[in-house]
C-alpha cells in the first residue's frame, strides 16, 4: 500500500505541540482497504523533557472529551519514552509512502518537528509525499459527500488509531467518489 493514514493526539496545537500518541494505518485509497497499523502512547514528561510545547488551551479543550479518550492519557502502562516511539515509528515507514495528514499544518508538521527536536534527523518520508485530509474532505463535500455528517465513526473518538482508520476509510471514499464523478 502506498498511502499512510497518520494521526496524532497532542497537548498543544502549534508545530512543536508534545505528542501523546501516534496512529497511523497504511490504506489502498482506491479500495478502501485497511492494511498494517500503528498505535502507541507516548510518555508525556518524555516529550515534554525533549523540548516539546503543552498548551493551556489544549490541555482545558482535552478536559471536556469523553473520558473514554482521556483515560488512555494517565496511570498509563503502556506509555514509552517519545524517543523510543519515534525510532520505532520511523521503522514502520515505508519508502516512498505518501503520509496523509489532517490539515496542512498539524499531524505530519508536528510529527517532523519532533523527529527534529528529539531525534534531530529528517522524518522517515519524503516532504512532497505529505498529503491533506482537509483538502480532501473539501473535494467531497463539492461532490456532495460529507464524511462529517455521512461516515458514522467507528471506536473512540480522539484515540489516534482510531481517527486514522476513520479518516483513511473516508479519503478513500472521496477518492472514489470523484473517481466516478470525473468519469461520467
Amino acid at each position: 500500500m502506498k498511502d499512510l493514514m497518520l494521526d496524532l493526539e497532542t497537548m498543544g496545537n502549534g508545530s512543536e505541540a508534545a505528542i501523546m500518541s501516534i496512529g497511523a494505518c497504511y490504506f489502498d485509497i482506491k479500495t478502501g482497504e485497511i492494511g498494517n497499523t500503528f498505535h502507541k502512547q507516548i510518555n508525556l514528561e518524555s516529550a515534554v523533557e525533549s523540548g516539546l510545547v503543552i498548551d493551556a488551551s489544549t490541555v482545558l479543550w482535552w478536559m471536556k472529551q469523553s473520558e473514554e479518550a482521556r483515560s488512555k492519557f494517565y496511570d498509563n502502562d503502556d506509555a514509552f519514552g517519545i524517543h523510543h516511539v519515534l525510532a520505532e515509528f520511523a521503522s514502520f515507514v515505508e519508502p516512498h509512502v505518501k503520509v496523509w495528514g489532517n490539515g496542512a499544518t498539524f499531524d505530519n508538521v508536528i510529527l517532523k518537528n519532533a523527529y527534529k527536536q528529539c531525534l534531530n534527523m529528517d522524518a522517515p518520508w519524503a516532504f512532497y509525499n505529505d498529503m491533506d485530509v482537509r483538502t480532501m474532505v473539501r473535494l467531497g463535500r463539492e461532490v456532495g459527500f460529507d464524511p462529517k455528517k455521512d461516515m458514522p465513526f467507528e471506536g473512540v473518538k480522539h484515540d489516534a488509531l482510531a481517527d486514522a482508520i476513520h479518516q483513511a476509510k473516508y479519503v478513500s471514499a472521496i477518492y472514489q467518489k470523484l473517481i466516478t464523478t470525473s468519469a461520467s
